[in-house]
């Protein structure tokens, strides 16, 4: 699977050279606005940055920065979501820094994690703003890195030369999810993160038409990071910006922003189309017209076609367009973007054998069959290259067959930050099958089908039992579906150590909010998931814990941890919670 594209003009090396190439060239033109949302009904507060403000708030930050630190060292950024955070991003930057782009202490139960990330990144400096200052303050405690308020940060100051970066430099430490091992810091160069906005720019293509980002996905995660800063940074674009907490209060917020914004571009995981669905009123549709919206990203693995399904059928009536959902494949150690469905396109739908799936084949089925998995075609490469391969024995595989997806291009990180990285970033296939060069193992599973990337799973996710691959998604998607009180995208399905060496499937659910404890008919709701899950998988759950809303840990992106899940459950943790008991 290969694509290659003709680049962008102008080609700037660097996203700080882009700024300064707009706010030459296009000074007055909006470059970020971000919506504030002070109060829980309020339509929104604007907040712009033209391109000539855009830049003046970069050198500002830059020239304070180069005070504080020097060359590579790095930069933690503890600010909330606003502008506050693109112009500490690209200051970092413009001064020879290297950005840890992060949030602030006061993101619920990430506390640890952001300790941790400190401990790995030994930033010289935080910047911040001045409403989180005392919170970061308290949080670093005494001896820690100096902090930068970013809002107090004056205008001006001695005309510097800018500083020469050098397109293989490290521009940022992308930290991944950590939804299936510890959080590790990908260094993304200058050139990674410049290929992959022209990649995902030429990948949706944006590269040749008007476009506007939307966007609520946390600036420290690596699709809202690339999508809503650096694609509109290297295409001269207006990117318009929301709280995430601003969307989960109130979804039609998110909503009434791609409706306000011509040639609209956003980007969101399976459940925040699911939540749309649920939570959006018919009072909230009157008078909203989604019929400018140009593409809808679905990043999540994988991308299930029941969700565009729902989310579409719910919001016709307001002229969104089917073609506008775009499966995608990407992550942080390919800076962000592999592979996309194109606007404008069906969805490519396939129905695949669940057994012949676990064991490495893709096979055909009946869509209607109840064994059938159901998925989404993610499209083709951008800008790079993608072979799928035997774990193992490192061959590519044909297409049909399920293997590790490997990456190569422009985009890859240089490796992980202070660990070695040759085993993911520095593969080869044997015999040289697929071509010379240094390959990034992705510890993702998919296949190829009809010319698209079908993913599939993670690999380290599997659950094996009994010599039977089961793929935790699919489980899980069982189980929620199994009892309504099951709260939807809430539980996971890991394996522990069973007897004989061998291993055992556990799930731990949420109930609704909907639904009260006193109430709840837990051994129902057991019977029900075990019953589910025997009959579609032909697996025996170990144990089924039902836990409370908020239990079940939750990555820095929003997605269920399974490894952290399943340490907590082998800890002890949910023993005081309502279960099931073990399976005898």
């Amino acid at each position: 699977m290969d694509s290659r594209r003709p680049p962008l003009a102008p080609a700037c090396p660097t996203l700080p050279e882009y700024v300064r190439h707009w706010a030459e060239t296009t000074p007055d033109r909006r470059a970020f606005t971000f919506v504030e949302h002070p109060a829980p009904h309020s339509r929104g507060v604007h907040r712009t940055l033209t391109w000539r403000r855009l830049d003046v708030r970069v050198r500002a930050l830059a020239a304070r920065l180069a005070d504080e630190a020097g060359p590579g060292d790095r930069v933690a950024l503890l600010c909330p979501q606003g502008t506050e955070y693109v112009t500490a991003f690209l200051g970092a930057l413009s001064a020879g820094l290297v950005a840890v782009p992060l949030y602030t202490p006061g993101l619920p139960g990430h506390a640890d994690r952001l300790a941790g990330v400190l401990a790995d990144a030994r930033p010289s400096v935080v910047v911040t703003t001045s409403r989180a200052h005392d919170e970061v303050r308290d949080f670093l405690g005494a001896g820690g890195p100096r902090i930068v308020v970013a809002d107090e940060v004056p205008d001006g100051g001695p005309d510097r030369q800018p500083v020469p970066l050098a397109p293989g430099a490290p521009a940022y430490l992308q930290y991944t999810s950590g939804s299936t091992r510890a959080p590790a810091g990908v260094e993304i160069s200058h050139g990674n993160v410049v290929a992959n906005a022209r990649q995902a720019l030429a990948a949706y293509g944006l590269d040749t038409r008007p476009m506007t980002s939307v966007g609520w996905l946390p600036l420290y995660h690596d699709m809202g990071l690339v999508l809503s800063v650096a694609a509109p940074v290297a295409r001269g674009a207006l990117s318009v910006l929301m709280d995430p907490a601003a969307f989960l209060h109130e979804p039609v917020r998110w909503l009434r922003l791609l409706a306000a914004h011509p040639h609209a571009v956003s980007a969101a995981p399976n459940f925040a189309y699911d939540y749309c669905v649920a939570t959006v009123t018919a009072d909230q549709k009157e008078g909203l017209r989604l019929d400018g919206v140009t593409a809808l990203i679905n990043g999540s693995e994988p991308v299930r076609p029941g969700t565009a399904d729902r989310f579409h059928a719910a919001f016709a009536n307001q002229g969104l367009a089917p073609g506008t959902h775009c499966p995608s494949y990407g992550l942080a150690e390919a800076t962000v973007f592999v592979c996309a469905a194109r606007p404008g396109e069906p969805l490519s739908r396939f129905a695949l054998d669940r057994d012949a799936l676990a064991a490495g084949k893709a096979l055909p089925a009946r869509p209607e069959d109840p064994r059938a998995v159901l998925l989404t075609g993610c499209g083709t490469p951008a800008g790079q290259r993608v072979r799928v391969a035997d774990p193992v024995t490192r061959v590519p595989l044909p297409e049909g067959e399920v293997g590790e997806i490997w990456v190569q291009g422009p985009n890859v990180g240089r490796g992980y930050w202070n660990r070695d990285s040759e085993e993911v970033f520095g593969a080869e296939f044997a015999d040289g099958a697929a071509g010379p060069g240094r390959w990034l193992r992705t510890g993702d599973l998919g296949t190829v089908l009809e010319g698209q990337l079908v993913v599939t799973g993670r690999l380290k996710d599997l659950i094996i039992v009994d010599g039977r691959n089961h793929y935790p998604q699919d489980v899980e998607a069982s189980a929620q579906e199994a009892h309504e009180a099951v709260r939807r995208d809430r539980l996971a399905a890991f394996a522990v150590p069973g007897g004989a060496g061998g291993e055992c499937a556990v799930v731990v659910a949420e109930h609704a909010r909907t639904a009260h404890l006193a109430e709840l008919d837990v051994a129902a709701l057991v019977r029900a998931v075990r019953g589910a899950v025997s009959a579609r998988h032909g697996l025996r759950l170990a144990d089924v814990v039902v836990v409370p809303p908020g239990t079940v840990p939750r990555t820095s992106s929003g997605k269920v941890s399974r490894a952290l899940t399943r340490a907590r459950y082998l800890e002890g943790a949910y023993g005081g919670q309502v279960r099931a008991g073990a399976a005898v």
